[in-house]
């Protein structure tokens, strides 16, 4: 039997776990445009070398190549769907309409969760893959007590995440001895203070069973709306409590559970979210509390259960291999 073609533009760390599993239960054959340029999927696919093809909706040209490519094969195409809302610039509403026609007319969707589903408008084969981080963040590390209250804002150092809303914040919230880290780079990063710069998958674990607090307070902007926050996951696999913004899809995916595993504050809002940095500063019952539902809501998010979707994805387009 033949491989699927996994078109993509390049495999982070956190997935090579997932794109193994599929592999091992589908047989799939990664092909990286970043690296082996635009049309070159296109033309192997093109070719006849698969049974099927999954594609990103990254890719100006290798997506809509390789979809043309898949039906000039006679292959399904399996749309693999992030957004859950198009970019607003000038050069994205060229890209608008041929989008919403991918959804229709591809033979099966996948997507980041329930909130990029309701994007895609689709009633019929979609199916939902969760998010999984990279297996090292399942392995829960010893929780640590802080004397001072420690909120951690992990990602890049940018608007669109937040960080300028945090800043805002966290001098709000006037916490007596608290402390605001960031881990990670960006643009931002001059403004921050307690800087600890880019963080390895292991060093990332230990701060976050060190938090009190993980925040994501992303925002909207013409070109990003956070398509799922996987640090979140990263977090909450450690028994952190977090605090999201509406604007986070680990939110809207459902993830994230106000008033159960975390907080969740409408994007932009620096009053309530300095509300919410007071609320758990103030209650470590609280936190505790939270953690634990985090730790149990986050495991159910593995990369098992993303190839498993996939393989569903396949098997409705008649292209799964026999158990």
């Amino acid at each position: 039997m033949k491989d699927v073609a996994l078109v993509t533009g390049e495999v982070s760390p956190y997935r090579r776990e997932p794109f193994r599993l599929l592999a091992e239960r589908e047989g799939v054959e990664v092909l990286a445009w970043r690296e082996l340029g635009q049309l070159q999927p296109a033309r192997r696919i093109a070719a006849g070398r698969y049974r099927a093809v999954i594609a990103g909706l990254g890719g100006r040209v290798a997506l809509p190549a390789s979809y043309l490519a898949a039906r000039r094969a006679g292959v399904p195409f399996v749309l693999w769907a992030s957004i859950w809302a198009h970019p607003r610039t000038p050069a994205h509403a060229l890209s608008y309409l041929p989008t919403r026609w991918l959804y229709r007319h591809a033979d099966a969707v996948v997507t980041y969760g329930r909130h990029v589903s309701e994007h895609v408008g689709v009633k019929e084969n979609v199916f939902e893959a969760p998010q999984a981080p990279e297996w090292l963040f399942f392995e829960a590390q010893p929780r640590r007590t802080n004397e001072r209250f420690t909120a951690l804002f992990a990602g890049r150092l940018e608007r669109e995440k937040g960080v300028e809303i945090l800043l805002e914040a966290w001098q709000r919230a006037q916490i007596e001895d608290g402390v605001l880290e960031f881990a990670g780079d960006g643009p931002l990063r001059s403004k921050v203070p307690n800087a600890l710069g880019p963080l390895s998958s292991e060093q990332l674990r230990a701060r976050y069973a060190a938090a009190d607090a993980v925040v994501l307070p992303s925002i909207e902007t013409a070109t990003f709306k956070e398509p799922w926050g996987l640090v979140l996951n990263e977090a909450m696999l450690q028994g952190a409590p977090v605090i999201a913004s509406d604007a986070v899809g680990a939110v809207a995916g459902g993830l994230v559970r106000d008033g159960r595993n975390g907080l969740v504050v409408p994007a932009g809002d620096a009053d309530a979210l300095a509300a919410r940095l007071r609320v758990l500063a103030a209650d470590p019952g609280l936190r505790e509390r939270f953690g634990e539902a985090a730790r149990e809501d986050a495991l159910a998010y593995t990369p098992q259960a993303w190839a498993e979707a996939f393989s569903r994805a396949l098997g409705v387009v008649g292209v799964a291999r026999p158990c």
